[in-house]
């Protein structure tokens, strides 16, 4: 471990400054920031009441919408409410255990979402290559237990990226030049070597986002398979029940690919728009999710057109 230099002290909170170099536009920014999150809520709240009330949606199915849905609140809770106090009332300080608490939370989100797509790409695989023994095989049951595994697992896989920071307590800054308490801006500010942090979380982001996205590649490579010794008429059929999860699957992954990609390789990428492509990715999904499935899904869209009728 890196010696600490006289520089360093010992943060009892951190500042976030929201999107440096743009603070004079802070107040407009937060006018898409606010519509999209109410969006998001309201959206999601919708899809979550509407199943959980329609006795005729209690089906299997519908589980990973509940699901997701709810991942979907806690990731823009977790972050929209402190930017948005950024944004409006220059509430920048954030508690040291709030801030660590806070990276938990949306990393978190995102490694269980992405175990959500990857087991609903297990659902769609056998609904088309297996359709005879659908309903044997996917159970309320193994959806129960396959939310609950995708739920642990991202609380086992992200929990040591806030407890490995505990260890240090010398820092150069408390200022986060970030919106949110990103993982590695934080690492970043210790005065220690992070190599093993940052080896951490790379190995992270491979087994959550670099595993999931692979196998949910392979279940469609089998499933496009199995539509090719179909009819054309069912395999438009088949196809149509696999859309609602591929726009999703590329509204979650195609907006955290881009900002990683970014991150790594973009050094001559100014500093504001690593910011805004790390916001966009929790913005995107939790916005798009229930349109995506309340639209493509008929009983969903046929309950929502009559509440609100």
């Amino acid at each position: 471990m890196a010696a600490p230099n006289d520089s360093c002290f010992q943060p009892t909170s951190f500042t976030l400054l929201g999107i440096p170099g743009l603070e004079h536009l802070h107040v407009w920014i937060s006018i898409p920031f606010f519509s999209i999150y109410l969006s998001a809520i309201v959206g999601n709240y919708t899809v979550v009441l509407i199943i959980i009330m329609e006795t005729s949606l209690h089906q299997p199915m519908y589980i990973y919408f509940i699901l997701l849905g709810l991942v979907d609140i806690i990731l823009s809770n977790s972050t929209i409410p402190k930017l948005l106090g950024i944004f409006w009332f220059q509430y920048k300080e954030i508690d040291f255990d709030a801030c660590l608490l806070q990276m938990f939370f949306v990393h978190a989100s995102s490694a269980v979402e992405s175990g959500i797509f990857l087991a609903m790409a297990y659902d769609r695989y056998v609904a088309i290559c297996n359709p005879l023994r659908y309903t044997t095989i996917v159970t309320t049951s193994v959806i129960i237990s396959s939310g609950t595994l995708a739920v642990l697992r991202g609380v086992f896989y992200i929990l040591p990226l806030p407890l490995l920071l505990t260890k240090f307590h010398l820092y150069t800054s408390n200022v986060i030049l970030h919106s949110y308490c990103e993982h590695m801006a934080v690492v970043r500010l210790a005065c220690a070597d992070v190599s093993f942090n940052d080896h951490v979380g790379l190995a992270v982001g491979f087994m959550v986002l670099g595993m999931d996205s692979a196998l949910i590649l392979s279940s469609y490579v089998m499933i496009i398979r199995a539509l090719l010794r179909l009819t054309l008429e069912a395999r438009l059929k088949a196809f149509g029940t696999c859309v609602s999860h591929v726009c999703a699957i590329l509204c979650f992954y195609t907006p955290i690919l881009c900002s990683s990609l970014v991150h790594r390789f973009g050094t001559d990428v100014p500093h504001q728009t690593h910011i805004l492509l790390a916001n966009f990715y929790l913005l995107v999904p939790p916005l798009l999710n229930p349109l995506v499935y309340g639209i493509r899904t008929r009983l969903i869209r046929e309950r929502v057109r009559m509440y609100f009728s």
